[in-house]
């Protein structure tokens, strides 16, 4: 958060995100860190969308098999899913009645459901990445030093 003291650049790193990567930094990990409890199975809330709740069927247990989501982050979950359901409802409104529509006043003006769509897709960008649901913030999940391969011929060398 810009501006606020104590909070500005970058988040920190879950320490278990440092410990996985062998702590780059070496710096002192976080021991008293909370952990929180992780889920084994969540059904989706009753208030949402078919659409929404479509993309919780989708999402949640691969987020669930790779033991990223606790109890604490279903808002996120939630959040994401509803901003999917928002946007796939604006773009079925632009589809419709196209990027362009007439105003009450008779003139061309820009659909307002493009709005509406650009503000899903930013808050699926932001929740999204929280969840590890796109490449790159999914790489910054996995982290962790990987295993070395074993090369037959490295003894040679």
């Amino acid at each position: 958060m810009p501006g606020v003291a104590g909070r500005s650049g970058r988040r920190p790193k879950p320490t278990a995100k440092k410990a996985l990567a062998g702590n780059p930094g070496k710096r002192a990990l976080n021991k008293t860190e909370p952990k929180f409890t992780e889920i084994t199975h969540v059904d989706p809330p009753e208030w949402m969308q078919p659409l929404a709740i479509q993309m919780w069927q989708t999402v949640v247990p691969e987020l669930l098999a790779q033991h990223i989501v606790c109890i604490t982050d279903l808002h996120n979950v939630e959040a994401f899913c509803t901003a999917y359901a928002n946007w796939r409802s604006a773009q079925e409104l632009v589809v419709q009645h196209g990027p362009i529509v007439e105003s009450a006043m008779g003139s061309p003006m820009k659909n307002p459901a493009l709005t509406a769509a650009k503000e899903a897709m930013s808050q699926m960008v932001t929740f999204g990445a929280m969840l590890g649901l796109d490449p790159s913030s999914r790489s910054r999940l996995i982290g962790g030093k990987k295993a070395k391969a074993n090369n037959p011929f490295a003894d040679l060398v």
